[in-house]
């Protein structure tokens, strides 16, 4: 051919790729989710593709080893949901998806399963041999300042605002995770990471605008993969807040819902009743279930409506991703109860069945330990309904220690508030695996319910590290951080002092802090270390005594491994006569106190000082 005429051609051929590419550009604009994984569990993968009029297109696949294996669409044509299926098992694989439309526009994408990380379906969940750090991400530390206002993102950093974003992010974490690896933590939950562009309040991470973006003020994606590499190296494991009850106001989807029926009240603010027990109630009316249900939180919080098949997919599929995108040790569901419960249980149930060791914490904020059992897995309810969820936050006991250390002690009052709550743990088919809270984010700190005093502050984390479950420590605790005065949430999730550049107070070095707060830092850790190592603690059976004289003594047995935790909120020592308990006792006889390493003879009993939880372990 005429070297011309083959300039000609190939210019010709060029334009014309460049304007199908140019074209093609503007027929999809999303696929979520990104990539997946070889070797799941369920080897078919939904995918959400997005782009004006992409619901008419024909979809094929180049990879005979990845099948397009249906299409579904919906009232908006701008959407398509593509089913593609391999039953590769391992390594990486990739094909090239086609979308064509009538009028001949089309697009070739590369989609790509991974190859995943080795034992991930096996992955260990966290359990009661763990401590959970819970902490805000916002309000942690600041390791990037020059990601604190990012274009796009219409919050701007305000750190003098209680209610403003303030900067800290998930390099701050990183560079902290040896202070809290140090502390005794070795679970780490986070406050909500993803995007939440609202225009206020965005800290807070609960109104996601991008369910598979990090968001950029945090760092971005690579900067939680940094951390959860970090954090595995230290032997500290990562829980998700995942949220499939609503999403942001500001969330893209709001802009062209992908189906009428996608939130909840045609897409229009209709106020929740926040009335829990509607789910339970066998004399509710259908109405008032739905009222509860399907209502928002508030108006920058669009309630999803798990009832559609292809949103209730996208939730659980967007979960998974995280976990095996982030290597995830477990999550915890915010807002339990609203999503739909039908929903609830196929979650849980597809979760599980791709990471049978994960573990699961539901947010059932109620404190009726009836209404909470009602969601755990193995729970026989009377409407025949099992959740599945392996764990639920323990709101009630969480209430009755605040009462029993504020409270005159009074027949069912005080100390017996805890015995009366913890009898109440037949209701449960697995009371060890409650997550067990002193307090967290959305309420009063610890200190503040206790008045700033340091001795039953320190009464009540003895209390939560050495009862059953899964204790979780709510960031600052460890030195008395309070709110003491406002209930504003921006105060309850302060800043941690040594987080930013130019703090006087550093918390992580010990710099600036008072004594009390260094002991009781100090105490946290002897006490957090000491516990790794307790399989009473871990996993021994609870035995309690009913409370006398303002004390109340419970222990934890393992075999011959016995922990003896003795309450006195009295305001003199108590000496603590020991014959009342040689049942539980058994060929013991002497005690040492884990913090101060005193020791002493059971038969001549424990003297306990003042407004202390003294815990001691059991010597033959």
């Amino acid at each position: 051919m005429h070297k011309a005429r083959v300039q000609t051609l190939f210019i010709a051929i060029l334009i014309f790729s460049l304007t199908r590419a140019a074209y093609a550009e503007s027929l999809i604009d999303r696929i979520e989710p990104p990539f997946w994984w070889t070797g799941m569990a369920e080897q078919t993968v939904q995918l959400m593709v997005y782009g004006k009029s992409i619901g008419k297109a024909t979809v094929t696949s180049s990879n005979p080893s990845i099948i397009v294996q249906n299409v579904h669409t919906t009232d908006n044509p701008n959407y398509i949901f593509v089913d593609l299926t391999t039953e590769l098992e391992q390594g990486e694989a990739n094909t090239a998806l086609r979308f064509e439309l009538d009028d001949g526009a089309q697009q070739t994408v590369r989609y790509t399963f991974n190859a995943r990380a080795a034992g991930s379906a096996e992955r260990a969940g966290f359990s009661s041999k763990d401590v959970v750090y819970l902490l805000t991400p916002d309000r942690f530390a600041n390791g990037n300042p020059n990601n604190d206002a990012v274009a796009g993102l219409t919050e701007q950093p305000n750190r003098s605002h209680p209610g403003g974003r303030h900067g800290g992010d998930l390099q701050g974490i990183t560079q902290n995770l040896a202070y809290l690896a140090n502390l005794g933590i070795t679970q780490l939950w986070l406050n909500p990471i993803q995007e939440n562009n609202e225009a206020t309040y965005s800290y807070h991470g609960y109104a996601i605008s991008d369910l598979y973006q990090v968001d950029a003020r945090l760092g971005g994606n690579q900067a939680l993969l940094s951390m959860t590499a970090r954090a595995r190296e230290l032997g500290i494991g990562v829980i998700m807040d995942s949220i499939p009850n609503h999403i942001g106001a500001e969330h893209w989807w709001m802009r062209d819902l992908p189906s009428k029926d996608w939130i909840h009240n045609e897409g229009k603010f209709t106020q929740t009743s926040h009335r829990h027990e509607m789910i339970q109630d066998p004399y509710a009316p259908e109405s008032e279930r739905r009222e509860f249900n399907d209502g928002w939180f508030v108006p920058s919080m669009p309630d999803l409506n798990q009832s559609n098949p292809l949103l209730a997919n996208y939730i659980v599929q967007n979960t998974i991703w995280w976990i095996e995108y982030a290597g995830l040790s477990g999550l915890r569901v915010d807002t339990l109860p609203y999503a739909d419960k039908h929903f609830t249980r196929d979650y849980n149930q597809r979760i599980l069945a791709e990471y049978p060791n994960l573990n699961i914490v539901g947010e059932e904020w109620s404190t009726n330990p009836a209404v909470v059992a009602y969601w755990q897995r193995g729970k026989l309810n009377q409407d025949g309904f099992d959740a599945g969820s392996p764990s639920l936050m323990d709101f009630p006991l969480q209430e009755a220690l605040i009462q029993a250390l504020t409270e005159p002690e009074a027949d069912r009052k005080g100390l017996m508030r805890l015995h009366v709550m913890l009898a109440n743990d037949f209701q449960y088919p697995d009371a060890d695996n409650l997550v067990v809270l002193s307090d967290n984010h959305d309420m009063n700190r610890v200190h503040t319910w206790l008045k700033q005093d340091v001795a039953l502050t320190k009464m009540a984390l003895g209390f939560l590290f050495t009862i059953r479950g899964i204790p979780q420590l709510f960031y600052g605790t460890e030195i008395l951080m309070d709110n003491t005065g406002t209930d504003d949430h921006g105060v309850i999730r302060s800043d941690y002092p040594g987080g930013w550049v130019g703090d006087t107070v550093n918390a992580f070095t010990g710099q600036g802090l008072t004594q009390a707060q260094l002991d009781m830092q100090n105490t946290v850790r002897e006490l957090l270390n000491w516990r790794k190592h307790s399989v009473a603690i871990h996993s021994g059976e609870l035995v309690h005594y009913v409370p006398k004289d303002g004390v109340y003594v419970y222990f934890r047995v393992h075999k011959d491994d016995v922990v003896m935790v003795l309450m006195n909120k009295n305001e003199q020592t108590k000496q603590i006569n020991t014959a009342r308990f040689k049942e539980t006792l058994g060929a013991h006889t002497r005690w040492q106190d884990v913090l101060t390493q005193a020791t002493g003879e059971l038969a001549t009993g424990i003297s306990v000082p003042a407004k202390t939880t003294m815990i001691v372990e059991l010597k033959q």
